[in-house]
């Protein structure tokens, strides 16, 4: 049983509340300067303005209707909505008049589009209006409902205009008759999770419990018999067993969540439902939800998660398959699903500090959330994998755009994950270049500055801004490969493992305005090597620095990258900063090459093939394919 967790709650700082520079500063320019505009132009050009505009005639079916009973013209709701979040949060930054106009001219035209009874959905008004909550297995109508929520919280916040907001109320007003265990209801659920999350995120901002008890509803009635996907089927007159996926495990509704300790199904679903359930854990105090999502965690960053933080191997499900089993060439790893487990992981924090989740919210953000944008905003992943022949690179846009609203919406807020507060008790949970404000129960106004080069220094400075002393705690992560890390507070040296707990240094204690905190945490080059049960790594070695994955590129180091064959004792490596990807940091390595030079014709021989000193060059992972095309990866040879 797990060990019941404090009932102090941390809920992430505002987005308004953290102004950010040096790196993080960087990507969200980058978002704000292309990614927000780019978006809605897509969406734009894609035919979802028309969709949702009453005074145009209906457009129709667009995108055909596929083999699993949809079509992903259905979720256009949500790409507008996390298009409309995206642009939310890069106001803060950079205020755009003519991007907020668009944005308001598309709430205005929700607003039309609303029934009276509060229902709003593109498609099921304007296609298959006949269609309203017959499929909710398959047809994402309350996911869509959700990111447009998430939109509304953010642009009330943003901008202080509450029409998205109230349109969004009105629906979740609809939602609490339309779901439940009375005469005429439905005990429902979507079968892709999101709206859950999303209920949260309106609670919290209208503080009204009622969304929090539907989010609630949600997450408890999952999987439970009768099953409510089968009785939805034989109601509408469809064969139950008849669907793509041909299982529950797909959208995690095999058996009640508390129940599950085992990660399947679709990834993205997957982290969506988990985010859920963490928000109900910590506003409910729910140790058995906390019991369930522990137990999920292990089981998915054990046995399940890519070195990048990447998730889902394979694309037939986009999903998870058999316990390690992580395919590099082929690795599906959509870069929703790793901002998914970034969703996850910052609400496990919500009931108190955890290395395990900082570890890994840092690990999957940087190495499989972020790739999934080019460092000029305008180009994107939806897959990541570990290796390429040189096929793989970005894209413009996506017969299903989930992804590039869904990374830019998390780079814009990425402040709100730094940072989290307690009634007397303040987190950081990532580091960079910021600024952040917080106002603590016993009435102290906190400012925290931050200066750093992190991640490519691992020196982090805190300064202290306050009107009059005050009690309260700081937490600051040390993660788990910041061996030797060191803190001095006004220069005094604070012995880290005598304040560490759960893997942060908490210090409590009066603080001063103009207190300074020099948190060091050691950059070494380290290598990484998988459980022997991936086969697919069995003898080879990938780099981190910091938290940071390395590859191998063709563009530094020629084609044949499969040659390369890294040392035991790993050599000092030297560093390089790269002006043409940001300013980053790459290490060139001494390491041993195979040359094929002499090997003749032959496509098999007694003999293997020679090898001869050489220098590789590695570069972070999520920057690959921003400049020439060509080979890269990253599980390169061990020497044995």
């Amino acid at each position: 049983m797990t060990k019941s967790k404090t009932n102090r709650q941390f809920r992430p700082v505002g987005v308004p509340d953290v102004s950010l520079s040096g790196f993080w500063g960087k990507w969200q320019d980058a978002v704000c300067n292309s990614t927000a505009e780019t978006l809605l132009d897509r969406c734009v050009e894609a035919g979802m303005l028309r969709a949702i505009d009453v005074d145009q005639p209906s457009p129709g079916i667009v995108i055909p209707i596929q083999p699993w009973g949809g079509t992903t013209q259905m979720f256009w709701d949500s790409d507008l909505g996390k298009s409309i979040e995206t642009i939310a949060y890069s106001l803060y930054r950079q205020p755009n008049p003519k991007l907020e106009a668009r944005a308001d001219a598309i709430i205005d035209l929700y607003e039309k589009l609303q029934d009276e009874d509060g229902y709003v959905n593109a498609w099921f008004q304007r296609v298959q209006p006949e269609r309203r909550w017959t499929n909710l297995r398959d047809h994402h109508e309350l996911y869509c409902a959700g990111h447009l929520m998430e939109a509304a919280v953010a642009y009330y916040q943003a901008t202080g205009k509450r029409k998205l907001l109230d349109v969004m109320i009105r629906f979740a007003d609809y939602m609490i008759k339309v779901f439940g265990h009375g005469e005429g209801q439905l005990p429902g659920y979507c079968g892709h999770e999101e709206v859950e999350l999303a209920l949260v995120k309106l609670a919290r901002v209208t503080g009204e419990k009622k969304y929090l008890d539907l989010a609630k509803f949600f997450v408890d009635e999952r999987g439970r018999e009768p099953h409510f996907f089968t009785d939805e089927a034989i109601r509408d007159g469809r064969d139950p067993a008849s669907f793509i996926q041909k299982t529950y495990e797909y959208g995690q509704a095999h058996q009640p969540v508390r129940d599950q300790r085992k990660v399947v199904g679709h990834a993205v679903r997957a982290m969506y439902l988990y985010s859920g359930m963490a928000d109900i854990a910590t506003e409910y105090n729910d140790d058995t939800l906390t019991e369930a999502l522990e137990a999920l965690w292990d089981d998915l960053t054990t046995k399940q998660m890519y070195v990048t933080g990447g998730i889902g191997p394979a694309a037939s499900n986009e999903g998870f398959t058999d316990y390690f089993d992580l395919p590099n060439d082929t690795a599906y790893a959509e870069t929703c699903a790793s901002v998914g487990l970034v969703f996850w992981a910052s609400r496990m924090l919500g009931r108190g500090p955890d290395r395990r989740y900082g570890d890994i919210m840092e690990q999957a953000l940087y190495n499989g959330a972020l790739p999934g944008l080019s460092i000029d905003g305008k180009t994107f992943f939806y897959d990541n994998p570990l290796e390429s022949s040189g096929k793989h690179h970005r894209w413009v846009w996506h017969h299903c755009p989930c992804c590039p609203p869904n990374i830019a919406r998390l780079v814009t807020s990425i402040g709100s994950y730094m940072y989290a507060a307690a009634d007397d008790e303040i987190a950081v949970h990532l580091y960079g270049e910021s600024k952040a404000s917080f106002s603590l129960a016993n009435g102290s106004e906190v400012e925290l500055t931050q200066n750093t080069n992190y991640p490519w220094e691992g020196s982090v400075e805190f300064k202290v801004g306050l009107k009059a002393r005050s009690n309260f705690a700081l937490s600051l992560r040390v993660p788990e490969w910041a061996i030797g890390a060191t803190l001095t507070i006004n220069g005094e040296k604070v012995d880290v493992g005598s304040h560490l707990v759960d893997g942060y240094v908490r210090l409590e204690r009066e603080w001063t305005d103009g207190d300074r905190l020099a948190l060091d945490l050691p950059l070494a080059l380290r290598p990484q090597y998988a459980n022997p049960k991936v086969r697919q790594d069995v003898g080879r070695v990938a780099l981190m620095r910091g938290p940071l994955v390395y590859c191998a590129e063709e563009v530094d180091n020629g084609k044949d990258l499969n040659a390369i064959v890294l040392p035991r004792q790993l050599p000092a490596a030297q560093t390089s900063v790269l002006g043409d990807l940001n300013g980053a940091v790459a290490v060139d390595v001494e390491v041993m090459r195979e040359d094929a030079s002499d090997w003749g014709t032959p496509l098999y021989r007694s003999e293997p093939a020679k090898r001869a000193s050489a220098k590789a060059r590695f570069v972070p992972y999520h920057l690959w394919d921003n400049r020439e095309p060509g080979e890269m990866l990253v599980w390169v040879q061990a020497d044995k």
